[in-house]
């Protein structure tokens, strides 16, 4: 069990916009999910949730867009985002998540501070059309391609709990593997109402033994995160999932869903004797 923990906060500047028909995602207009949806989160607020993670030990702090890909007008908004909190809380690793992305978009990004690019395969390519029908599998793993191309650090991961098979998993799994990622976030589904997916019906062991599967299956990345999802699956057995591989976590609210206090969460690290990771390259 790694005793450096990487702290990650996520930031969606503009939310439930996106015209995609992914049946995990409450974003989508195609669904009427009771969530807040707006097309750019004013600046300042951004600043201020930048430098509250800062404060709560966040290496990590993701510029998140609802929508299937960068356009001209997003690129931008983040790119004007990125330069501003990095001349304001320049520790912070900038990361964006914007859907799909060229190259050329990709390396305007990096030219503006951004470090890292997380762009999730979500699935296996087998399963993959099952849960969204507006585009493919196959954009998202080229995206990912691409941001190894910029020379940029690649985030991506995938959802558990979805409907999908044990084979399913695996494929994706080594998908994600073949990508060579320093970081894989593993979400598990948070069902909302709105959404045509049934509900996830992982039990925490099976939720752990899949944590574990993806530090076996990818080994060679820096860090296991587990972000969304990760109060629902685990509740009171959260501890486990560093036992488990994992060396990462998102602290704070997700895009459409509250997470835990930040307290409770540096009080657990604390508990569990494990230290809160200073920089990128600890391990």
């Amino acid at each position: 069990m790694s005793n450096k923990i990487f702290l990650c906060s996520i930031c969606n500047i503009n939310s439930g916009t996106c015209n995609e028909d992914c049946k995990f995602c409450s974003q989508s207009v195609k669904y009427s999910a009771d969530i807040e949806r707006y097309k750019q989160k004013p600046l300042e607020n951004i600043l201020e949730e930048a430098k509250a993670a800062e404060a709560a030990g966040a290496l990590g702090f993701c510029l998140v867009t609802a929508q299937k890909g960068l356009t001209d007008k997003t690129l931008k908004f983040v790119c004007e985002v990125a330069k501003a909190v990095k001349a304001e809380v320049p520790r912070l690793r900038l990361i964006a998540c914007n859907g799909t992305a060229t190259l050329e978009q990709l390396n305007t990004l990096k030219e503006a501070g951004v470090a890292a690019y997380n762009h999730n395969l979500e699935s296996s390519e087998k399963y993959y059309a099952e849960i969204c029908t507006t585009h493919g599998w196959d954009e998202r793993y080229e995206t990912c391609e691409n941001v190894n191309k910029a020379g940029m650090v690649l985030i991506t991961g995938g959802i558990f709990g979805m409907g999908e098979t044990q084979e399913d998993r695996v494929s994706m799994l080594k998908a994600l593997a073949s990508l060579n990622p320093t970081s894989v976030p593993i979400n598990f589904y948070h069902h909302n109402p709105a959404l045509p997916l049934k509900p996830n019906n992982l039990t925490t062991d099976e939720a752990l033994e899949l944590v574990k599967l993806t530090k076996k299956l990818i080994p060679n990345a820096d860090r296991i995160m587990i972000a969304g999802g990760r109060e629902m699956m685990f509740k009171d057995r959260q501890a486990e999932i560093f036992e488990a591989g994992a060396n990462a976590i998102v602290i704070g609210n997700y895009l459409t869903t509250s997470g835990r206090e930040k307290s409770k969460d540096l009080e657990m690290l604390a508990n569990l004797g494990l230290q809160i990771a200073q920089n990128p390259e600890d391990k």
